[in-house]
């Protein structure tokens, strides 16, 4: 009878384990992600999933067989004008397993793995894609190898240095609310649509606006529009409150991986980044491995642009009010975390304060800060332009004009001259006559550190 009962038993536990295997595993969501040498698929399943990675070509593809695997939902496509991936393709296969096909501009090398569930992400199928030059070789591999005798290649074209502008919170999110009821996503958007306007106007220039009306769009979403669009800088404004209503003046804030450098700066972190919790999704709260590898990814370089540009912006802010600190504020806010891309955050005003909120809803007032966000802008691209923009090219050109003068031992030829005017800035005159901020100071011997006076003759050197 023992016998009898342990054998039921064992078929048993059998016969569940079969339909707990029979369980399919489901596909949530996928996530793309993007460095210089590599590309990302980050697959989130339910559950721990096996799968088969295939390479294919003419057409270049990859090709992902899962067992016993669903989708929850459609996938999201990759961005169009993604360097690698084409688009992506789903089917269903013996009415039990999925295949992912994934369409490929060029050959790629590619490396697979899975992740177990931590306590802020569940299981995970992570896929890295390395481009390949037409020999099968790793493009980074190409340097050591390459021939003397290359072909000629057509040079890119000069684009324009792309600006994403942010203006915080929409939708349901109002952000602060002055003592009149004047709504803080309502007065950003207006600076915001403004300053977009004058980074339109100006040669060399394009605007994309993260948010262009009355939506709300979650934190990570903002940085992920503007790195879809190749964005080459990010500036998010806002118009924030504070317990004291006598707090006023406008602050530059850049990135604090260790947290805010004052107490206000702190609870103002803490104050954006609960917009998070109003999507229903708390975007902080990312894996150690995760936080990590974005962080290792911009460090210094992107890090000290941030600062650079930061100080050009709160400059300009110097010549039209009052500031709330006289020096660059750091924090922890989620938007200004994109790993490649200098950010800022701008808080326009307190809106808390009757005073400023008045000053907010004024069009004039508005259009002094787009102004005054424009000009710092504009003084931090006209000396850190990436080499293939109009930007680059102009202080190129200036630069090759100082240096040849400088070496036949003669003066700059220069046909205009610029009595200052209060308020005037040498990065903005330099913008004004299309000159670089270097040629200038060198046609008027000027240093670093030396402060232009009104009614200051300066030389212009021609371009």
């Amino acid at each position: 009878m023992f016998r009898l009962w342990k054998f039921i038993s064992i078929c048993f536990l059998v016969l569940l384990s079969l339909v707990v295997q029979a369980k399919p595993v489901h596909v949530d969501s996928l996530r793309y992600w993007t460095a210089p040498n590599k590309s990302r698929l980050i697959f989130d399943v339910s559950s721990a999933v096996h799968y088969k990675i295939l390479r294919l070509n003419k057409p270049e593809r990859v090709v992902i067989d899962f067992k016993n695997t669903k989708l929850s939902k459609k996938l999201i496509q990759p961005p169009a004008d993604h360097p690698l991936f084409k688009r992506l393709r789903s089917s269903a296969r013996n009415k039990k397993n999925l295949r992912v096909v994934l369409d490929l501009k060029e050959r790629v090398s590619s490396k697979s793995y899975t992740l177990k569930p931590t306590k802020k992400k569940g299981h995970r199928l992570v896929l890295d894609l390395l481009a390949k030059n037409k020999k099968g070789r790793p493009t980074s591999v190409l340097k050591k190898k390459r021939k003397k005798k290359t072909k000629k290649i057509a040079r890119r074209p000069v684009r324009d240095v792309v600006i994403a502008i942010d203006p915080g919170h929409g939708g349901k999110d109002s952000g602060a609310i002055g003592k009149h009821g004047t709504q803080e996503k309502k007065v950003v958007l207006k600076i915001a649509k403004k300053l977009a306007i004058l980074v339109n106007k100006k040669r060399g220039m394009k605007a994309i606006m993260v948010r262009e009306g009355d939506q709300f769009i979650d934190l990570r979403r903002r940085m992920e529009i503007a790195r879809s669009k190749n964005a080459d800088f990010f500036v998010s404004i806002h118009a924030d409150s504070f317990g004291n209503s006598n707090a006023k003046g406008a602050s530059v804030f850049t990135l604090s991986r260790d947290g805010a450098s004052s107490e206000e700066a702190r609870w103002l972190a803490q104050h954006e980044n609960s917009a998070d919790l109003v999507g229903g999704v708390r975007l902080a709260d990312k894996e150690k491995m995760v936080a990590d590898l974005l962080y290792d990814l911009s460090q210094k370089a992107t890090k000290d642009a941030s600062r650079n540009a930061a100080k050009k912006v709160l400059d300009q802010f110097k010549n039209i009010g009052h500031l709330h600190g006289d020096s660059i504020q750091k924090a922890g806010f989620m938007v200004l975390k994109s790993p490649d891309i200098p950010s800022i955050l701008v808080e326009t005003a307190f809106i808390s304060n009757p005073s400023e909120e008045k000053k907010l809803k004024s069009q004039r007032h508005q259009l002094k800060m787009a102004k005054a966000i424009f000009k710092g802008i504009v003084g931090y691209f006209n000396e850190n332009a990436p080499r293939d923009t109009h930007f680059s090219m102009k202080s190129k050109s200036n630069a090759r004009y100082v240096a040849s003068a400088k070496q036949k031992g003669r003066k700059l030829k220069t046909n205009k001259k610029h009595t200052i005017s209060r308020g005037d800035t040498l990065s903005e005159i330099a913008n004004h006559y299309g000159v670089s901020m270097r040629s200038l100071k060198t046609a008027n011997s000027l240093s670093g550190g030396t402060r232009i006076k009104t009614g200051q003759i300066l030389i212009i050197p021609a371009g």
